[in-house]
């Protein structure tokens, strides 16, 4: 007698729960509840009617060309002149900084006070393979140790521990995360299962709110595929929730572009399913094609084209979100793989690099460029300004309210918090400005053989002094502790390096400073 089994059972021993999409606008969806533990929070509309928008930008989007430093433009002409900006081009944020010139949607986000610029963020000892390095943002993990859970699933985990059991339900009825787009985000993994729910639709959003799905070949795996598909949207425990969502709200910016842009035309389902009243917390979109190692371009080609859809597109949403009056709800946030290497390819293209510029956007965050320009000291890598996991504990932390114990947990050690979001759901402990009378000097000698002395200016605060290769490797950590107000200094000996050139970066709470080094033997 074969033993019963319930539709849980079903799909988590049938199918893999996350590898079930469904079709929204022509992509893949897939969606994530929440448990009944955290009715007060539920309750709470401060708590549960915040946003993330996550934009991952597939293949390593080139930095340089993107957010351009100005004040380093000689360098540049000399690494990448097959893929230079024309400086009279460029839009200008302030004197020393400005985006590419295709950028002009993204310009007028940063002119109305909704963009901020986060520089050079990466990890220690960047890995150059896109699997891995993708992994490494999604899991939120050190670039040596793998884990198979993400930190936005540990996120969810935290907050809604008993998923799946009784999901849907009155306290949280909606899809915690939804994923517009064929690829399977690790990011939104739990502890011990995938936290997605089974939804297909065979062909597109407008198909789901109909309830319609696109015949099969009128074949034997034709009907099984019907049925399969059948199967599939009836025991999607989300769909009624979705359409009724999508029904209630009409995209009303004109600034969409009708064709050509497939980041669009999932924000514009983004910015529908968040005016319906969707409690949907956090939605993830892609743009792929961003690995430009050759025929990048620079002020028109295939990279100007993909920083144009970007642009157009994060435009057109906020815009969108703003008709709807939602958009005090909406944080964005754009992140790609790696960067690109400062010097171009003799193909007219960049190859993978380390650190690189990401965007938050959005009513509350602030006008803000967080980090000084890159460091361009020679061809090779970008020394890193930022952890990624920095933006990350931000976010959680500020955005959505996260508990520091909770944060820890879900990105497995503390980070430092950045001067990003307006209208913060945490009590920050550190201040979000420049610290007074902090600094970090240059290093004497300099070049150096094989001991130097770096100097810094401390005003009290815990000071953190590391030492990055040309790659990016994390070589040392000189100093790691609180100094007395005034002027102080560290010896770095470099015995058992080889020549080339170091970094040297002072972290200080939200603060942050990079220098560089030349080491001659």
């Amino acid at each position: 007698m074969k033993k019963e089994i319930n539709r849980r059972d079903f799909l988590k021993k049938s199918v893999p729960i996350s590898m079930l999409p469904f079709l929204i606008g022509g992509f893949s969806f897939r969606a994530y509840g929440r448990s009944t533990l955290l009715e007060t929070l539920v309750s709470a509309a401060v708590e549960t009617d915040r946003v993330l928008v996550l934009i991952q930008l597939n293949g390593g989007n080139d930095g340089l060309n993107t957010v351009i430093p100005i004040d380093q433009y000689s360098q540049l002409s000399t690494l990448r002149s097959n893929i230079l900006i024309p400086e009279n081009k460029i839009l200008k944020l302030n004197n020393f900084t400005g985006l590419h010139p295709i950028m002009t949607g993204m310009n007028s986000l940063w002119n109305d006070e909704k963009l901020s610029v986060v520089q050079s963020v990466g990890y220690p000892n960047p890995n150059f393979s896109h699997f891995r390095s993708t992994d490494i943002w999604l899991t939120a993990s050190d670039s040596n140790v793998q884990i198979n859970s993400g930190w936005m699933g540990r996120y969810l985990s935290e907050e809604y521990p008993t998923f799946p059991e009784g999901y849907p339900n009155t306290v949280m009825p909606d899809p915690l995360a939804i994923q517009i787009g064929s690829v399977i985000s690790p990011g939104l993994t739990g502890y011990s299962e995938s936290m997605g729910m089974a939804i297909t639709d065979p062909t597109s959003f407008y198909n789901l709110i109909t309830g319609t799905y696109e015949p099969a070949p009128n074949t034997p795996a034709g009907h099984e595929l019907t049925f399969i598909r059948q199967v599939a949207q009836n025991t999607q425990l989300y769909a009624t929730v979705i359409k009724a969502a999508a029904a209630k709200a009409t995209n009303k910016s004109t600034l969409y572009p009708t064709t050509g842009n497939s980041l669009s035309d999932q924000l514009k389902i983004v910015a529908r399913l968040v005016a319906g009243g969707l409690k949907t917390r956090i939605y993830v979109v892609n743009l792929g094609g961003f690995d430009t190692h050759s025929n990048q371009g620079g002020e028109t080609g295939t990279h100007s084209t993909l920083l144009g859809r970007l642009s157009i597109a994060m435009n057109a949403f906020q815009d969108d979100l703003r008709l709807l009056n939602v958009e005090d709800r909406v944080l964005g946030m754009t992140f790609s793989e790696f960067g690109r290497r400062t010097n171009s390819n003799a193909s007219g293209g960049t190859d993978h690099g380390a650190a690189a510029p990401l965007f938050l956007f959005g009513k509350n965050v602030k006008q803000t460029i967080v980090g000084s320009n890159p460091i361009i000291s020679g061809s090779g890598n970008l020394p890193m300004q930022y952890d990624f996991r920095s933006v990350y504990a931000t976010v959680l932390k500020d955005w959505f309210g996260t508990p520091n114990a909770e944060l820890k947990k879900v990105l497995l050690k503390d980070f430092q918090l950045l001067p990003i979001i307006k209208n913060t759901l945490s009590v920050r402990d550190d201040v979000a400005t420049i610290p007074n009378n902090i600094e970090l000097h240059q290093n004497f000698p300099n070049p150096f053989n094989p001991i130097t002395k770096i100097p810094f200016t401390s005003n009290g605060s815990h000071i953190e002094i590391k030492i990055f290769d040309s790659i990016g490797k994390e070589i040392r950590t000189l100093i790691s502790a609180s100094f007395s107000s005034g002027k102080h200094e560290v010896t770095f000996n470099a015995n058992g390096l080889t020549s080339g050139i170091y970094y040297y970066r002072l972290q200080s709470g939200n603060f942050t400073q990079m220098k560089s080094m030349m080491l001659i033997k």
